[in-house]
């Protein structure tokens, strides 16, 4: 017995994906303005919170930091010669999470 296949697609994946398209587009009619009223409260729920929020994240970086800082000090001391890398990979670590900060805070600042 042969399968069906559609351009590479079985009938499975074939039933799968129409399915999932149909939901979807069920979905889109008849939640439009529930979806839109749910995303602006959750925009300024975010928008409320972001100040402490962006105080944590600020926190959590200094707590990255110090345990970097400290890891790199024990590889240094014990005379590891991958202390160069470990450094550059914690600084790396804080740096991206510096542009995050400043980029959710661009995307999420009131006002």
């Amino acid at each position: 017995m042969k399968k069906l296949l559609v351009r590479g697609w079985n009938t499975r994946t074939l039933v799968i994906t129409c399915a999932l398209l149909s939901i979807g587009a069920y979905a889109m009619a008849n939640g439009t303005a529930t979806a839109a009223a749910g995303l602006e409260q959750a925009n300024t729920g975010i928008r409320a919170m972001w100040p402490t929020v962006q105080k944590l994240m600020f926190t959590v970086m200094a707590i990255i930091g110090l345990v970097g800082a400290a890891s790199v000090y024990g590889k240094w001391s014990n005379g590891d010669p991958d202390t160069r890398k470990a450094a550059a990979s914690w600084f790396g670590a804080l740096i991206f999470a510096g542009l995050v900060v400043v980029i959710l805070g661009a995307v999420f600042t009131p006002g």
